[in-house]
Parts: structure tokens; C-alpha cells; sequence
């Protein structure tokens, strides 16, 4: 019997021993993390479900994008007057205009309503009689202002992130601006073609194409319009001539082909006789002798620094004018303009158009009305109300007007 207890007692312990060596559920691999996130995630709860869970709750926004969303992305480019592409990371906050006789580029970037909080810095924007930013920015007094020869270093004291000038000052100004890493755009605005072109430029950098293309409609309308009237009309001989007194020598200049007063002339159905002699860059000087050998039709005299019908009156009264058959026939005028005159290729150059037109074509222009026209100018490129311009541009309006 005892050997049987024995065995018996054998096969017991090899059971026990072949069971604590058979595999275990346990010891199955568990899912990787790849696996695990094959599985879709739960659906997020609704906001009402949110809002009653007893827990509090991070923003809505937090459990729909766990990660902070990158910001929106404001790079854009302008591309200039010189065919440069200039590139922002965002739109300026503080601009910069800078040059001579800058008023012309300070007119046109006031066309936009946030000029008045991003120019934070511009030169003496007058022209002889006043100074028009001056009335209508009420933060002008805070603006920096700057001399007309100012440098790239009085400039980058201001710590302009644009400076905008003219084309012309790439090389004297504009590269000692880059140089200090301060972007430049450069403008024209010298004939109606780059007036169109760089109000879009100033649309992109004021944020703002809707204007620029608004305006830009109301200049080719005002064109088109006068174009129109004058087509297949006689065209009289015309000289414009700008006035000079400096240092007590009188002086009459005639202007380049290219430039807006030519332009102007011939938009408005007239033959500016000065294109027949060879002209210079700029005004070119010319003799009472040739004034007369010319013998124009109507002439029209631009003064830029002296009240224009205080000249136009002294010449009148001049023996040698007197002999002139436009002095004769009451054809000798002054150029009209308010502030500024609108003869040159400022904004105002489509009340010059507009005015001239009318001058050279009267039967062409029966119900033309400068004082309506400059509340209109006024009101469609600043929002000037008429009782502002009734009392702050009409009594500076100046020239020959209806």
C-alpha cells in the first residue's frame, strides 16, 4: 500500500507542476498606441451637456482644438511706382511722409480715413496760402514734422514701419531708408494714368481697395464726361503759363510735355502751344517776345505762392500785356484752385480739368458750377460736410472763377 500512496502523491505533484507552467490570459500583448488611437474618439459633448455636468468646463473653444490655433495670417504685397514688390507682415501703423512739396502725396493718402491714425510724421504738407492736412486732422498737432530736406536719420527717429515719397527721391532718400531696413513704397502721381495705379498701391496699404476703387470711379466719371463734351469741338490755342517774382525778377514758365498742365489742356479740347519749342524736365522759361509770338487764344497764368488775380490784374494793366489779343478779347485768366492751385497733379487736378474744360468750351459747359463741384470734391474724397466747406474752403477758392 505504501508504494500506491507514493505514487498516488508522484502524480499529484506533477499536476500542480504541469498547470503553474501553462500560458496565462494575461499575458496577451496589450495594444500599442498606434492601435489604440485606430479606434474613434468618443464625440465631444454638446455644449448644453457641458454646461450641466456638475464639473466645470473649459471654453468651448478649448475642447474643440486642444492646441492654440496658429494667428491669422496678414502678409501682404504693394507693388509701387518703380515696379518693386514690397512686402508687409502686417498693415503699417506708423507712416511716414517725407520729401518736397510732399502735399501732394499727403492729399491723396487722406482720401483714406485711417491716414489719420497711422501717418504719424510728415513734412510742411502747405503750399503758400495754407495747409489743408492741418484742418482737416485733428490729431495733426501730435504728428512729428518734419523739415523738407529731413534725412533718412531724422526720419528713422520717428520709427516709421513705411515712409512714403516720390519716386523720384529712390536714390537720394529711399536708399538711405533701406538701408536702415525702414520699407519705402514710391508714388508718381504726376499724370491721371499713375493717379489710378497708385490709389490702388494706397488702397492695399491702407487696407482699404473698396475706396481706392471708388475714387478711382469718380476721377475716370469726371474724365470721360469732359471728354465727351468737348469731342469734335474747335480747339483754341492755349498757353499756361506760371508766374514768378522771386527775389523781385519777374519770370513766366511754360511747362514739360509730360506734365499734368499739358495733360489738362489737351483733356479739356485745347492745343498748348508750348509743345512746339524744346522743353525741358521741369518749367522752362520763356520771353515776352515769344508769349507774343504765340499769340494764344485764351491764357491762363499759375501762381503759386502770390494771390493768382492779384497777378492776372497787374498784367491786365501792363502796356506790353495790353498788346496781347487774348488781353484784348478778355481772355487772359487766372488759374482757379482753393488752397492749393488745381492746375498740378494734386488731388484737385479734376476740378482743374473740370474748371478748364468750361473755360475753353463755355457753350460746351452750359450749367457748369464750381461751387457745387468743390462741395462734391470735398464730400466724395474726404467726407467733408457742405457747412464745413462752405466755411472753410469757399472763401479760400481763388482765380478766374464763374
Amino acid at each position: 500500500m505504501k508504494p500506491l500512496r507514493h505514487l498516488s502523491l508522484l502524480l499529484c505533484l506533477l499536476f500542480l507542476l504541469a498547470c503553474s507552467s501553462a500560458p496565462s490570459a494575461v499575458s496577451t500583448p496589450l495594444p500599442t498606441p498606434e492601435t489604440a488611437t485606430a479606434y474613434p474618439a468618443p464625440p465631444e459633448l454638446p455644449p448644453v451637456a457641458q454646461a450641466d455636468s456638475p464639473y466645470p468646463q473649459p471654453p468651448a473653444a478649448q475642447i474643440a482644438t486642444p492646441y492654440p490655433a496658429p494667428p491669422s495670417a496678414s502678409l501682404f504685397t504693394v507693388q509701387d511706382a518703380l515696379g518693386r514688390q514690397v512686402q508687409f507682415s502686417a498693415p503699417p501703423q506708423r507712416i511716414v511722409i517725407a520729401g518736397k512739396a510732399l502735399f501732394m502725396l499727403a492729399d491723396a493718402a487722406y482720401i483714406f480715413p485711417q491716414a489719420g491714425q497711422r501717418i504719424v510724421a510728415l513734412g510742411n504738407a502747405g503750399q503758400g496760402t495754407g495747409n489743408f492736412i492741418a484742418l482737416i486732422d485733428p490729431q495733426y498737432e501730435q504728428k512729428a514734422i518734419l523739415a523738407g530736406d529731413a534725412g533718412a536719420e531724422q526720419i528713422a527717429a520717428v520709427q516709421p514701419d513705411l515712409v512714403l515719397l516720390k519716386s523720384y527721391l529712390a536714390e537720394s532718400l529711399g536708399k538711405p531708408l533701406e538701408t536702415l531696413g525702414i520699407p519705402v513704397v514710391y508714388l508718381d502721381l504726376e499724370t491721371p494714368e499713375q493717379y489710378q495705379r497708385d490709389l490702388i498701391t494706397l488702397g492695399q496699404i491702407f487696407q482699404a481697395p473698396e475706396r481706392a476703387e471708388a475714387i478711382n470711379a469718380y476721377y475716370r466719371q469726371n474724365v470721360e464726361r469732359v471728354q465727351q463734351a468737348v469731342q469734335g469741338a474747335e480747339k483754341p490755342t492755349v498757353l499756361i503759363l506760371q508766374y514768378s517774382d522771386k527775389d523781385g525778377a519777374v519770370a513766366f514758365n511754360v511747362p514739360p510735355q509730360n506734365w499734368m498742365q499739358t495733360i489738362l489742356t489737351e483733356l479739356a479740347g485745347g492745343q498748348p502751344l508750348w509743345k512746339e519749342i524744346q522743353l525741358g524736365k521741369g518749367w522752362t522759361q520763356v520771353s515776352l517776345e515769344q508769349i507774343a509770338a504765340w499769340d494764344a487764344d485764351k491764357i491762363f497764368i499759375v501762381s503759386y505762392f502770390r494771390d493768382v488775380s492779384e497777378v492776372t490784374n497787374q498784367l491786365k494793366r501792363d502796356p506790353q500785356w495790353q498788346a496781347l489779343r487774348a488781353v484784348q478779347q478778355g481772355n487772359l485768366f487766372g488759374f482757379a484752385g482753393d488752397l492749393y492751385s488745381w492746375d498740378q497733379p494734386d488731388v484737385r487736378w479734376i476740378l482743374g480739368l473740370n474748371w478748364l474744360a468750361a473755360r475753353l468750351h463755355p457753350e460746351r459747359f452750359p450749367d457748369y458750377n464750381a461751387l457745387q463741384q468743390v462741395r462734391q470734391f470735398y464730400q466724395t474724397l474726404y467726407g467733408l460736410e457742405e457747412a464745413f466747406v462752405n466755411e472753410t474752403i469757399i472763401p479760400t477758392l481763388r482765380g478766374d472763377l464763374p
